[in-house]
């Protein structure tokens, strides 16, 4: 800190900010090494270990993570940005492919909490909730197929237990030929009940 505030523009005060980071880093303060990285990353965007920086950056946020889904997962979402910034601007960086491997890890976190809300909500009868979740769920998960096509199913039958029996036929036509012979049965199922109440 002396020699940052003594010559903040010299290789030195680089250096010193850089280790400052990775002590911390060392030391598991992984709230405030994400910081320090952050700041030395805005203040020096053409440093020659930028690779690094961010790689740490990351890091930091990763390491933040609780063990299990039910828990804040706010430092997924950072880790993620930063991991692929890696991957985006720094290819051939050696961490790259761990780098993917911790996206996908993040990335499964945040699914299986989101599911968890959705069907809280859907067991527990808050139905207008359970539907709003699902449908987020579709629009950020369009590539895990078991995923939409449970929500997609969940969806028509939030809809029919709201009594919105248009917009459950309506929603049965739209997802019938996107899911499994099975999954379709079931929402050929429940839009024939919703055809029969609305008729009602």
């Amino acid at each position: 800190n002396q020699i940052k505030s003594k010559y903040p523009y010299s290789f030195y005060a680089k250096h010193a900010e850089l280790l400052q980071a990775n002590i911390l880093f060392d030391q598991e303060n992984f709230v405030e090494s994400a910081a320090a990285y952050v700041l030395f990353r805005d203040f020096h965007p053409k440093h020659e270990q930028l690779d690094f920086v961010v790689w740490r950056i990351a890091e930091s946020y990763f390491n933040q993570l609780p063990s299990t889904f039910d828990r804040d997962l706010g430092p997924a979402n950072e880790a993620i940005k930063y991991y692929q910034e890696l991957t985006q601007k720094y290819p051939k960086y050696e961490k790259v492919a761990e780098a993917q491997g911790k996206i996908k890890k993040c990335q499964d976190m945040l699914k299986a909490k989101d599911k968890y809300i959705a069907d809280f909500y859907f067991k527990t009868s808050v139905y207008d909730a359970a539907r709003y979740r699902y449908r987020d769920i579709l629009s950020l998960y369009p590539e895990d197929q078991e995923l939409k096509e449970h929500s997609m199913l969940r969806i028509i039958q939030s809809s029919f237990e709201m009594g919105e029996f248009d917009v459950c036929v309506k929603s049965a036509k739209d997802y019938e030929s996107l899911v499994s012979e099975t999954v379709r049965k079931e929402i050929e199922k429940t839009a024939a009940k919703c055809a029969k109440k609305g008729k009602l």
